[in-house]
Formats: structure tokens, C-alpha cells, sequence
């Protein structure tokens, strides 16, 4: 189970506020995308819920239990800028995830561990369309690729949750495309509960179960991902001339 309950959330730096009374509901496996304009506070909630800021008001339950207020390996995340190491590969950038946690100091396994290991990574590499690219460097990928790796990254770590942070930050259209295709796939294949932020609101919505809409830290709609789509309001504020 991986279901996540938001009660009247609020958020506050001082005097200003940031998120005000959020109450959502995100059911198991589902595809949940959150979008609206830079500075909403779409991002100041994903690190909520990742437990790198804590709620002014309100609980966040996680499966009905109050998250933990710190990151955990029940949530995976990818960030807006891409979250590999310059110096591993592509195999060894999936790989280290699981040589850190199975040996802290040393992060790296060995015979039937390492070969299991190796055996998984590969797998989760081939479902995000890397298998050619196992002995490539970042240095030598495009910024999609990179970011497939960094799906990769996260996955390997079996997640509950997987939070991302404006995946499509910077790509060209169509590996916008196959980016949001990817995690869907991901979604449906892995069992995942994703939750995403995405300003490109077009693709994000055309593929999510469910979809909220923020404006200066208020959730203004919500609904089913087609349903947003073909709202007016939406499409006049974020998809006219704006399917990038």
C-alpha cells in the first residue's frame, strides 16, 4: 500500500505564506500530477512530502501513518536537475543505491549479492529504454537519457512513492513526450504511487489519473486528468499555445 492522505496543510515562512489548508487525497498506485505557475509552492509541498520541510498545520499520513519527518526509502524522487554521479556509468549510477545500502562504508557488494544486484539494475535500466547506453557516462547522454537514469537511480531503492520535481525542465518537446510516457509505463508496471510537478501541464495531465491545480499556494481545481484538460480555465492559463 502506498496511499498518502494531506489534512489541512499550511505552510509558513514568518509572516509570509507559502501553502494554505491542502487537503488531498492520493489512493494507492495512483498517477497524481500537480501543476501550476513558477513560485506557486508546488515545490515547497513535493519536499513536504518527501520530509525535507515539515507542515506549519496539518498532518501528512502516509498508508494512514504520520510521515516521518525526514526522507526515507518509501519515497524515491527525481529531481528537476539531473540527480547522477559524473564519474559512474550508467550500470554503476543504478547499482550504487543498493551497494550503499547493503554496505554503508565500503558501497560495494560482492559474488551472489553484487550478481543479484547487477541482474536487477540491468532490468530496471532495460524498462526505461537504457540497455544500449549500460557502459555510457552522463557526459555522453542527452538530457532525457539522463533522465531516464535518474528514474533508474530511484527505482532500484524499491520506493512506495515516487516524487517527481519538474522531470521536463528544459527538454525538447518530444522527449518531454516520452519522458511522461515512461513514468506512466512505470507507474502501471511497478506497482508506484507517483506524484508529480510539473509546470507542462499537457502531457502531465493527459496521462495522470488525477490532477490539482495551484495557484499562490491554494489547490484551485481538481479532477481527473482529462477532465482538467478540458477545462476552459486550464487551458486558457496553462496549455494555449503552451504545449511544450
Amino acid at each position: 500500500m502506498s496511499s498518502i492522505t494531506v489534512e489541512k496543510v499550511w505552510k509558513e515562512y514568518g509572516d509570509q505564506i507559502v501553502l494554505e489548508d491542502i487537503s488531498i487525497e492520493i489512493a494507492d498506485r495512483a498517477f497524481v500530477a500537480l501543476v501550476g505557475p513558477s513560485g506557486c509552492g508546488k515545490t515547497t509541498f513535493l519536499r513536504m512530502l518527501l520530509g525535507q520541510e515539515q507542515p506549519t498545520q496539518g498532518t501528512i499520513l502516509l498508508d494512514g501513518v504520520p510521515l516521518p519527518p525526514e526522507p526515507g526509502p518509501d519515497r524515491g524522487v527525481v529531481f528537476q536537475r539531473y540527480s547522477v554521479f559524473p564519474h559512474l556509468t550508467v550500470l554503476g549510477n543504478v547499482l550504487i543505491g543498493k551497494e550503499m545500502m547493503a554496505a554503508r562504508y565500503s558501497a560495494r557488494l560482492f559474488g551472489t549479492a553484487r550478481k543479484a544486484a547487477i541482474e536487477e539494475a540491468r532490468a530496471l535500466i532495460a524498462e526505461v529504454g537504457l540497455s544500449h547506453a549500460l557502459d555510457k557516462y552522463p557526459a555522453q547522454l542527452s538530457g532525457g537519457m539522463q533522465q531516464r537514469l535518474a528514474l533508474a537511480q530511484a527505482l532500484i531503492m524499491k520506493p512506495k512513492v515516487l516524487l517527481l520535481d519538474e522531470p521536463s525542465l528544459g527538454l525538447a518537446p518530444l522527449i518531454v513526450k516520452q519522458i511522461f510516457e515512461a513514468i506512466r509505463e512505470l507507474n502501471r508496471t511497478q506497482g508506484l504511487t507517483v506524484f508529480l510537478v510539473e509546470q507542462n501541464a499537457f502531457h502531465a495531465l493527459k496521462l495522470a489519473h488525477r490532477g490539482y491545480v495551484m495557484v499562490n499556494g491554494v489547490v484551485t481545481m481538481s479532477g481527473t486528468g482529462q477532465e482538467l484538460l478540458a477545462n476552459p480555465q486550464v487551458r486558457a492559463a496553462y496549455l494555449e499555445g503552451g504545449r511544450h
